[in-house]
């Protein structure tokens, strides 16, 4: 992210945590996890559709079969299958392709829930911390809060930060996706806000990873 887009959300994160009550982090990740399988199932689907190609000329010319040709065919089959994993690696909206949904937002989730510990968000005086975390290769978010602001957050409250957050992400607009975050969480909270210590028991600066 862009330096002035850091300035700007690190003032936004203080003056919602302001009107909220809410120690708030937000962070960015590159991607959750390293998901191996996307080459391997590239391969597959290049040399797939490459040897279909290879049957189809067989179906239309029986005779065409040499020693070479059967050669260069194969050869044309394995290339084709690593062209694609080569894309599936260097091209993320390529490999997204190959991206299971469900095995996707699972590691999401579990990233985010390790980050939760291993920066201790829960050392709130009253549990307030919450973490907004988007994914960018999965283009994902999670949104997870303390004990202390469950009760203030319902899982449809929860549902449509997420969904307008998502909706600016997967334009690739990383900085507005986490500004509407803070917008939305500000409107939730702010109506059932507490007196706030105005101590900034959590950091504010974004956390930029990348990941897995």
């Amino acid at each position: 992210m862009k330096k002035q887009d850091l300035t700007n959300l690190d003032g936004r994160v203080a003056a919602a945590e302001k009107r909220t009550g809410a120690q708030i982090v937000l962070a960015v990740i590159e991607r959750s996890d390293s998901y191996p399988e996307l080459p391997w199932k590239a391969f597959a689907l290049g040399a797939a559709v490459a040897g279909l190609s290879v049957f189809v000329k067989a179906m239309l010319w029986p005779g065409w079969n040499s020693g070479s040709e059967v050669m260069l065919s194969a050869a044309s089959v394995l290339a084709a299958g690593v062209t694609c994993a080569l894309l599936c690696v260097c091209a993320p909206g390529f490999a997204r392709l190959f991206l299971d949904a469900n095995r996707a937002s699972a590691e999401v989730c579990q990233y985010a829930s390790a980050l939760f510990l291993s920066r201790e968000m829960f050392a709130t005086r009253g549990r307030t911390g919450i973490l907004l975390l988007v994914s960018l290769f999965e283009r994902h978010v999670v949104i997870l809060p303390d004990t202390g602001l469950r009760q203030r957050l319902s899982q449809d409250a929860l549902q449509t930060i997420i969904a307008r957050m998502t909706t600016a992400l997967k334009k690739g607009e990383i900085s507005r996706a986490l500004e509407d975050g803070l917008d939305s969480l500000e409107e939730v909270l702010a109506g059932t806000a507490t007196e706030a210590s105005g101590e900034n028991e959590l950091p504010d600066e974004i956390i930029e990873e990348k990941g897995e």
